[in-house]
């Protein structure tokens, strides 16, 4: 990571990108004739941060020699500290249709109206660049290169913005609240001094303590931010996650902390992720703020390893003290001691002492897969919480995910699979075979490439809805492509449990069993696209099960699968 040599000192008044009422309606009566850019859920997180001056200093997305300047030398045109880019991406057919100088209408899914942008810069994306200095790699295990490379544009635009409209939420009114009345709130309250926590999981004993100690150094009082924008696939919900936070905010001294929500699409830079929190928590009034082990990071890559060292957040953002506005408490992990039954700093423990740990992620795959989280690692309300919205596995929805050529077996596995789950009769039982969705959700579409692709994901989606609401089902489409089936596994693992089946029979043995002679027209050339003969299948790489049913028996391979999913928990 790049640090300037003479970073300047932050200063001056918060950004306000809302307009007033006068200007609102001048912007709505042009934004009718404006072309339309629809955002998704990333970049409105972004919008709103900008509109209400958590990103301060800036005042739009960034042009492209603000971003260069960001990327190499980790600050902004006016020389303060600013580690990360905030593009708005667009697609190629989008950036055709735009040019500098013109203005754009920014919108949400619904239409509904956010704000004008007047574009200054249109520039390509330096994708490998912007990996490798923003993330330290590019392994695209890792999120936020994965999101980088394989979900964000090719084309940034840049401009300043002029918000009409925050995006509209329904859920914790009350809890969202701007820089502005946070630092009114602290002020009416008398609070001089007040210290930042940022947070994408439940706040747990080591956390807990963490705060109390930051509190105690600091002589301040707590401002929590948990993230409610986009964080990590595999987290906890938001709505759960506050649920816990309610219930760990009667731990805290009476009058001692303000719960905020926090509207941020999180990148996981790991060190420089930390310096953005650090910067928002400033904007937000903050004096202090907390970093500790691995801040700002994803889990771990695909080997169980970090991205980044334990300690590089914390030395990373300490090192910017006295030029980003808010001085930055950095603490080491906190180990429990068993025989002492508390906390402490790992550079408090002697040698040789016995000590527990367990990260986040330990407690969420506890949670997940229904074993017992120890009484020192959190509370007894805040494990009730999770275990209500994440039961165990045998409560849990949960997709049988079967792919593989066309006659592998697949519509025959799933249709005994299905019979018995009905006879086991704990949970509702979905079969969503691929000829029965065409049949009724997807008779519109033809065989190409980009229909099938589709109606796997229509599968998916359906899938995903059935495991949410702790139903089972079952779906047996060929499913050729693994980034489609990779999307699939990512959205249904929110809600439940996944796994996938790869029938593996080879397309000789394939062939032997087409009774309507599809493979036979494939290779003549009657028919074209055919997976398999003309058209790639993509084996997955780690499925759950693999299972050839050359010389097994359909009852002999949903045997497998039922023993598979009792190891698991599911049954």
């Amino acid at each position: 990571m790049d640090q300037m040599d003479a970073p300047a000192p932050y200063g001056g008044e918060l950004v306000n990108l809302l307009v007033d009422d006068e200007r609102i309606e001048l912007l709505k009566k042009i934004a009718g004739k404006l072309t339309e850019l629809t955002l998704t859920d990333r970049q409105m997180c972004d919008v709103e941060l900008l509109a209400t001056g958590a990103f301060s200093p800036l005042r739009g997305f960034m042009v492209q020699s603000e971003y260069a300047s960001v990327l190499d030398r980790m600050q902004l045109q006016n020389g303060l500290v600013w580690p990360l880019p905030i593009c708005l991406d667009v697609n190629d057919l989008a950036a055709r249709t735009l040019e500098a100088g013109q203005s754009v209408a920014l919108r949400d899914a619904e239409g509904f109206l956010l704000a004008v942008m007047h574009i200054e810069d249109i520039f390509p994306a330096e994708k490998e660049k912007e990996a490798e200095k923003i993330y330290g790699t590019r392994d695209p295990a890792h999120p936020g290169v994965d999101h980088l490379m394989n979900a964000c544009g090719d084309t940034y635009i840049g401009g300043r913005i002029e918000a009409i409209h925050l995006p509209p939420h329904f859920d914790f009114q009350r809890l969202r609240r701007s820089p502005v009345e946070i630092r009114q709130m602290a002020e009416k309250l008398g609070w001089n001094r007040m210290v930042g926590f940022h947070t994408r999981n439940p706040i747990h004993r080591p956390q807990f303590e963490l705060t109390l100690k930051a509190m105690r150094k600091a002589s301040a009082n707590l401002l929590l931010l948990p993230t409610v924008g986009i964080t990590m696939p595999g987290d906890f919900d938001h709505y759960t996650r506050i649920k816990c936070y309610r219930e760990i905010a009667k731990r805290y001294p009476p009058d001692a902390h303000i719960l905020n929500l926090l509207p941020l699409a999180n990148r996981m830079a790991g060190p420089r992720e930390a310096l953005l929190h650090a910067i928002i928590a400033r904007n937000f009034g903050c004096s202090h703020f907390i970093i500790g082990e691995h801040h700002g990071s994803p889990d771990t890559d695909q080997n169980g390893q970090p991205f980044y060292p334990g300690a590089a957040a914390r030395e990373f953002a300490e090192a910017f003290d006295g030029h980003i506005g808010i001085q930055i408490l950095g603490f080491q992990e906190m180990l429990y001691l068993p025989f002492e039954d508390e906390y402490r700093f790992a550079d408090q423990v002697p040698d040789g002492t016995q000590t527990l740990s367990f990260s986040g992620f330990d407690i969420r795959t506890r949670i997940r897969t229904g074993r017992k989280v120890p009484l020192w690692a959190s509370f007894p309300e805040v494990i009730s919480a999770l275990r209500k919205a994440y039961p165990p596995p045998r409560k849990q929805g949960l997709t049988v995910f079967f792919t593989g050529l066309s006659g592998a077996g697949k519509s025959t596995l799933a249709k005994i699979l299905y019979a018995r789950f009905m006879e086991l009769g704990d949970r509702p039982v979905t079969l969503l075979d691929g000829d029965i969705v065409r049949q009724n959700l997807s008779r519109e579409l033809s065989f190409s490439k980009e229909h099938r692709d589709i109606n796997v994901r229509r599968i998916g989606f359906v899938a995903s809805e059935i495991t949410k609401n702790r139903g089972i089902a079952i779906c047996a489409p060929i499913a050729p492509y693994a980034s489609t089936r990779t999307e699939i596994r990512r959205r249904i693992e929110e809600y439940g449990g996944f796994a996938e089946v790869h029938v593996a029979t080879p397309i000789e043995e394939c062939e032997k069993r087409d009774r309507k002679g599809m493979y036979a027209k494939a290779r003549a050339g009657l028919i074209k696209g055919f997976t398999g003969v003309d058209d790639p299948y993509e084996p997955p790489e780690c499925p759950e099960l693999r299972i050839d049913t050359t010389h097994m028996t359909p009852n002999e391979a949903v045997k497998d699968i039922l023993l598979f999913l009792g190891e698991k928990g599911y049954i």
